[in-house]
């Protein structure tokens, strides 16, 4: 059974978001919740990275639109300093290409600023529990650019055709059902570390940036598809 954050041990979260008001805003209504904490804010991508070791957070609300440094430039740098923490990109724009390359570097998911605090909570909360939260505007974006086959894409995601263990294969469906791992080692009789470990061999078999490429990896491949 996992263990539920409560008042006592609280979600980490921070708010980086150039605007006063909008971080206020959210801050305000995440306060209602009982199992969410606002540990910090930053105004730019600059100030986040260097709060980031001084503070231990578990999630990031992150603005793509920030002076100094925006969350594009930010988050694979974020990603490098602390690999574990969640980031939600927050923006004005519902862009297709955008969303792709944002999950590509790690994003775990994408909000537009018009989402109400009720979303944001529910985004959190998932993020931190299963890694990801896919929403309409995720799975369109995925699902338009996995259609566009010839599309070459910022990095190409699949170097080669990939030699998988049926093992290995049966790990990415469960991923792609959105499974957390906790789940996945219940199915596959195995260590919650090493589902983690055949997690990790599979992002090198494939070439995969992230859990969000492995499961774009096993789209196009039609793994979902085949029988073992």
């Amino acid at each position: 059974m996992s263990t539920e954050n409560t008042a006592s041990n609280p979600i980490r979260v921070i708010i980086a978001d150039d605007h006063v008001l909008y971080r206020a805003g959210v801050k305000t209504a995440l306060s209602t919740k009982k199992d969410i904490q606002v540990i910090a804010e930053a105004d730019n991508g600059m100030h986040l990275l260097n709060m980031i070791g001084a503070i231990e957070a578990d999630v990031v609300l992150l603005d793509i639109q920030m002076p100094i440094m925006d969350g594009i430039a930010t988050l694979p740098e974020l990603k490098k300093k602390a690999p574990h923490l969640k980031v939600i990109m927050l923006t004005m724009m519902d862009d297709q290409s955008m969303i792709t390359k944002l999950m590509e570097l790690g994003a775990n998911s994408y909000l537009t600023k018009t989402s109400d605090s009720e979303i944001i909570y529910q985004a959190i909360k998932t993020c931190h529990e299963q890694e990801y939260y896919f929403n309409q505007l995720t799975n369109q974006a995925l699902l338009s650019n996995l259609k566009q086959r010839n599309f070459p894409g910022p990095q190409k995601i699949i170097q080669m055709e990939a030699q998988l263990t049926d093992k290995e294969i049966m790990i990415l469906r469960l991923m792609c059902e959105e499974k957390s791992t906790k789940e996945i080692a219940e199915v596959v009789e195995l260590s919650p570390r090493t589902v983690e470990a055949i997690r990790d061999k599979l992002k090198v078999k494939t070439g995969a940036k992230s859990t969000a490429g492995l499961i774009m990896y096993a789209v196009k491949n039609n793994i979902l598809d085949e029988a073992l």
